[in-house]
């Protein structure tokens, strides 16, 4: 799709088409990483930054793993 770049202030902007914004599952406001690859600018999605408290929000008394042992005490580890 050919589009045009604007005058956007004192920098240069384009219109992303409604298409191509569901496509990418991006809508007003959500954060987007801007690159430039090999003389092309590279537009990607943002990942998703939770806070502590919304990972945690997810924990249940089912889903919880118990305690995990990797290895035997190898110091003076008071067990």
């Amino acid at each position: 799709m050919l589009l045009k770049i604007q005058k956007w202030g004192n920098s240069l902007g384009i219109r992303i088409p409604a298409t191509f914004a569901r496509e990418a599952e991006i809508r007003n406001g959500s954060p987007v990483n801007v690159s430039v690859s090999g003389g092309a600018i590279v537009v990607k999605k943002a990942a998703p930054n939770h806070t502590l408290e919304e990972l945690l929000s997810g924990v249940t008394q089912d889903n919880i793993h118990s305690e995990v042992y990797t290895s035997a005490p190898c110091g003076k580890e008071a067990w």
